[in-house]
């Protein structure tokens, strides 16, 4: 009984083992079926191509997964699979696919369809798979039906076209061939890399990518030297990728990880030629979400990548060990936003927890800011009212606001000044307060979500009730009494001062100490001298001692304290604390070791190279940008100049002294009532009736520009050959008085830079501009550049100053250079005028105080109305 059940299973199943079908060549005609068990002695292996280069297959490539099969077409000598049909559908070991006169199609027990070729007009007469790896239908006359080229999965090969709209979705891993998050899209100007629709990588913004022409792309192609980007006719190149010489099989691949790559086959090994992008911290999750990734010194490229150090950003964690491990909330209280399930904001109280300086995100470059210009509470209150919103990052220079929605990928970290102005800010969840937070009936998480100016009315009321109390219990009052008026004694003013959210509030005699009774003064001016102090942990620091016993030196005091210690920018200095000691009001600050511009370009030390000016000039343009645009509310800083800006090692610049500036919101008129500011760099908005706004600030910045390239201040006794030889030739602007009584050997005129630097503006000689000191070493187009903008700023109709945002865009190459109106700048004529008229030109004289500005019927301008001007007002020379 035994062997003759042996005998029937030999006779049923040994001429399936014994005999597996043959493998065609080239062509095969219809009513064919096909499955890996039909052909399992040669692997799934159905056809080949006439020279054997190409294979037609039905395998797996994770064989230790059942029904994981696909009908694929696979490189031979490099075992690449370069398409696969039913991808996202795979087949069982014994599922066929069958060739009939009307298409191919994959059946699945029990007759189920899992993928088939579109309907045909015409009849199929054969499958064809081509020398390029190109697997076809034709009909009896040799037309193409139907071919896999019009059907790339992650992969294209020489000679095969990916046009407009179609893109290369990356596999899951290497032997899941189902779609990934990962794909290549071509578009009608470039080709594009993105993660679940973010863009990550551009083909044009690539360097090893050359432009040709202008021409708009159909289609994407590789060839044996190259990948192309043509237009229509097939012959016109857009941009184009050089790979160097002639190679038989290359493949375009988009990888599991996100990468991009260009391979050849070379002796018998499959050669990396080109991968994008180029380092490795770009792509969307090398690190995990909210992984942060720090360069490993390398990129990608043919010798194989460096792998970037994954871990993660201050307040988070990773649960497991690996590097690649999602990050999360170091706090637990804190937890990152489920799936978004409705378009309005959340219904949980959120906070945002900051990443730190040069964290940026892989898509930023490549996006455009949902909106410009806003401060980071607008762009923090746009998040929450966006529920797939994930992160947000700021710019602080500019005020472009970046929402990250849906998923977060990994955080990279970088060198480039721009993404280190961009800070991120992850949102979190906050979790419900328990304990004594809720018997006290206000949750303290609820705290996170309220604005600026919520929370200080909050204050505001307990302050004024804890008040009311205590006054209450003293007198027995049963009325509420008035609040003190403010006076150096008054404990009120101390409890006002003392309310959180303030920096630190140093005791008198700490600060006796740490300057050494007030030794060594390192500057002076405004409402303050300034003391050099050491604190007890080391810390350098600035003392401020405010000096004026008025009612402006406490307002100033006030408006000091609560505006600088809400203000974090690294071009702004920052305020570590103060102190209220009867009558005495100190401020203390971080030092700056350099001192103050004036110092370092007016002084007698070494030469202030051109780099660092530019840098200076930058530095100070991005405070100035982040004040105006980059807090709740507008801060215009009322008095920009040399003294003002301070100096670190390493370049560090930092704008100082906010005593004078006008906190603005955006109900309120910019109007101000009295003057304010440093003669010199006075607006001409000041002597006027006209409103003052932040565009005071950009003259201002505008004359210190000027003074920045000379090297001098605008206004000054100047030896120099050439003036003289101009001033000759103009007959006025600038040219000396001939009614001189002075006489002295050496001969110095009085020159008005700003003037000056019109009128060489006029003539294109901007090089002679510059400060003589350098002794040539500065570059001419970077002299113009900053001449332009100085006197754009400069321009006498405020509306058409730029604003500050745009000065940086200006001076960073992201903005075209404006060109200055010569007709907004002729009144820089009248104050070169008038100023050399009334000042010596020759050492020894005696300047004149105070000066006349003509009221000339041919003039225009708000300048016309003024007669006499004291020149500790007027706006021009200083």
């Amino acid at each position: 009984m035994g062997n003759f059940f042996i005998f029937l299973f030999s006779c049923a199943f040994l001429p399936l083992l014994t005999f597996s079908g043959p493998i065609s060549v080239h062509s095969i005609s219809p009513n064919f079926t096909a499955s890996n068990f039909q052909f399992i002695d040669n692997g799934g292996d159905f056809l080949v191509s006439l020279n054997g280069t190409f294979k037609a297959t039905i395998t797996n490539p994770k064989s230790e997964i059942h029904h994981h099969y696909y009908l694929s077409v696979v490189h031979v000598n490099s075992s690449t699979v370069v398409w696969s049909a039913n991808r996202d559908k795979p087949m069982s070991q014994s599922s066929e696919l069958s060739l009939t006169v009307d298409g191919l199609r994959i059946i699945d027990e029990p007759n189920h369809v899992i993928w088939s070729t579109p309907t045909f007009n015409s009849k199929v007469a054969a499958l064809q798979l081509l020398e390029t790896g190109n697997l076809v239908l034709v009909d009896d006359q040799n037309v193409r039906l139907w071919q896999s080229f019009d059907y790339p999965t992650n992969t294209i090969v020489v000679g095969q076209r990916l046009g407009v709209g179609k893109s290369l979705v990356s596999t899951r891993t290497g032997d899941d061939l189902s779609s990934g998050e990962y794909r290549l899209t071509v578009t009608d100007g470039d080709a594009v890399l993105q993660w679940k629709g973010i863009t990550y990588w551009k083909l044009s913004r690539d360097i090893r990518a050359y432009k040709v022409s202008n021409s708009a792309v159909s289609f994407m192609e590789m060839n044996a030297t190259g990948l192309f980007m043509l237009a229509g006719n097939g012959s016109t190149v857009a941009f184009n990728v050089e790979l160097g010489s002639s190679i038989d099989f290359r493949i375009v691949k988009m990888g599991g990880d996100g990468r991009l790559s260009i391979g050849s086959f070379i002796r018998g090994n499959l050669v990396e030629e080109f991968s994008a992008p180029s380092q490795q911290c770009q792509l969307p999750l090398v690190c995990g979400r909210l992984g942060l990734c720090s360069s490993g010194g390398g990129g990608t490229g043919a010798t194989g990548s460096v792998p970037g150090n994954c871990g993660c950003p201050p307040s988070f964690y990773s649960k497991v060990h690996p590097a690649g491990s999602d990050c999360v909330p170091t706090d637990e209280s804190l937890s990152l936003p489920p799936p978004c399930k409705t378009n309005g904001a959340t219904n949980s109280p959120v906070s945002y927890v900051k990443l730190g300086s040069g964290m940026d995100y892989f898509a930023n470059g490549f996006m455009d800011p949902l909106k410009r210009g806003v401060s980071l509470s607008v762009c923090q209150d746009l998040c929450f009212q966006n529920c797939s919103c994930v992160a947000i990052f700021h710019e602080l220079s500019s005020g472009s606001c970046y929402l990250i929605e849906n998923e977060l990928g990994s955080i990279m970290m970088s060198s480039s000044a721009t993404q280190k102005d961009r800070l991120g800010y992850i949102k979190t969840l906050v979790a419900p307060s328990v304990g004594n937070d809720e018997k006290r009936g206000f949750p303290i998480a609820g705290l996170v979500v309220l604005p600026s100016s919520g929370l200080v009315l909050i204050l505001a009321v307990v302050l004024v009730a804890t008040l009311w109390l205590r006054r209450k219990r003293k007198f027995g009052a049963t009325k509420v009494p008035k609040l003190e008026r403010w006076n150096s004694s008054s404990s009120a003013e101390i409890e006002v001062i003392s309310i959180p959210g303030l920096p630190v509030r140093f005791a008198y005699e700490e600060l006796v100490a740490a300057t050494e009774n007030f030794k060594t003064q390192i500057g002076s001016g405004g409402f303050g001298t300034v003391y050099k102090g050491t604190l007890p942990d080391k810390t350098v620091v600035a003392v401020k001692k405010i000096t004026s016993l008025g009612v402006r030196g406490k307002k100033e005091f006030f408006t000091e304290v609560s505006i600088i210690a809400n203000i974090h920018h690294v071009n702004l200095v920052r305020l570590k604390g103060f102190c209220v000691h009867g009558s005495k009001r100190f401020l203390v600050f971080e030092f700056m070791n350099r001192g103050s511009l004036d110092r370092v370009l007016l002084g007698n030390g070494p030469v202030l190279e051109w780099q660092e000016r530019f840098e200076i000039a930058l530095g100070t343009a991005r405070g100035l940008a982040y004040l105006h645009n980059g807090c709740d509310h507008k801060i215009i800083h009322c008095d920009v100049k040399p003294e003002n800006i301070l100096l670190h090692d390493n370049s560090q610049v930092k704008i100082s002294d906010f005593g004078l500036s006008k906190l603005l919101s955006p109900e309120q008129s910019s109007l101000f009532t009295t003057m304010r500011g440093t003669r010199g760099y006075l607006a001409p908005e000041w002597l006027t009736s006209s409103s003052i706004s932040d565009k005071a600030d950009v003259y201002s910045y505008g004359m210190v520009l000027l003074e920045i390239v000379r090297g001098r201040k605008n206004s000054s006794l100047q030896t120099w050959s050439h003036i003289a030889q101009m001033d000759k030739s103009n007959g006025g602007g600038s040219s000396r008085s001939s009614s001189s009584t002075c006489s002295s050997s050496v001969e110095r005129r009085v020159v008005y830079f700003p003037l000056l630097a019109l009128e060489m503006h006029e003539q294109r000689r901007y090089l002679e501009l510059a400060d003589p000191s350098l002794e040539g070493r500065v570059s001419g187009e970077e002299v113009e550049k900053l001449i332009k903008i100085g006197l754009c700023c400069v321009q006498e109709d405020p509306t058409l100053r730029p604003s500050m945002v745009n000065v940086v865009g200006m001076l960073e190459g992201a903005l075209p250079l404006a060109e200055p109106r010569v007709e907004s700048l002729n009144f820089l004529r009248y104050y070169g005028q008038r100023f050399t008229e009334s000042a010596s030109q020759v050492e020894g004289c005696n300047h004149q105080n105070e000066f006349i500005l003509w009221k000339s019927s041919g003039s225009s301008g708000s300048y016309n109305s003024l007669s006499h001007i004291s020149s500790q007002q007027l706006s021009g020379p200083r």
